[in-house]
């Protein structure tokens, strides 16, 4: 599921917005104003409408009649919904995988449980972060099923920014590498049951941290 090779300008737009937001540029709330977008780009507004309703498509923003286009704040209602269908997603692909996890495939999971180690070594949040996204993404495709894939996408990316909140603490970050390593050590071996079980741990405690750290942040700005 790498990302397409952009030619459009209202693709362009859209791979711009869409990156902004993910990575938390605009904020939960943000007003995305059509005008001051394509100024700032340097585009007309049609490429930034169309691309703002694509982003609305994507769940990623919302539209309020009368008012304008706003990045979604998530509940923690969408927290429970986005992480119950990554166990889906990605534990059909692990399902699938004594089937499909090539010589090839094989290698690329142990390149980026290296690139984890190094940069959780480092304390570099960034790198560990953006491989920590390419290894969920590559157990998806063991599954083999483009329409899974694709869900898994649009799943992705209102998770992109939620990423970072997982990983607040030094133990957490600490934990989070060495599941990622039992999970990739079992996937190897073809220990299904094993990666399953490691990935829904996985994912439930990356969960509870994060709806916790939103909780947290919503106390302190009402107080």
């Amino acid at each position: 599921m790498k990302e397409p090779r952009v030619k459009t300008i209202r693709g362009q737009v859209y791979q711009i917005l869409r990156n902004d937001v993910c990575s938390g540029k605009y904020g939960p709330g943000f007003w995305l104003q059509e005008k001051e977008l394509a100024e700032k780009l340097g585009v007309s507004r049609s490429p930034v409408r169309e691309a703002l309703r694509q982003l609305v498509s994507d769940g990623l923003v919302i539209e309020v009649p009368n008012k304008g286009v706003f990045v979604k704040e998530f509940t923690l209602r969408d927290i429970d919904e986005i992480f119950d269908m990554r166990v889906m997603l990605e534990s059909y692909g692990i399902q699938k995988s004594r089937k499909n996890l090539t010589s090839v495939r094989r290698q690329k999971l142990f390149e980026l449980l290296d690139l984890l180690e190094r940069s959780c070594a480092a304390g570099d949040m960034d790198k560990y972060v953006q491989a920590d996204e390419e290894l969920h993404i590559r157990i998806v495709e063991l599954g083999g099923n483009s329409l899974v894939e694709s869900t898994y996408d649009r799943v992705r990316s209102m998770n992109q920014q939620f990423r970072v909140l997982s990983l607040v603490s030094h133990q957490r970050f600490d934990e989070s590498m060495e599941e990622h390593r039992r999970l990739i050590h079992a996937l190897a071996v073809g220990d299904v049951s094993a990666a399953e079980e490691v990935l829904r741990v996985h994912l439930e405690l990356a969960r509870r941290t994060i709806k916790e750290q939103l909780m947290q942040g919503r106390t302190a700005e009402e107080s």
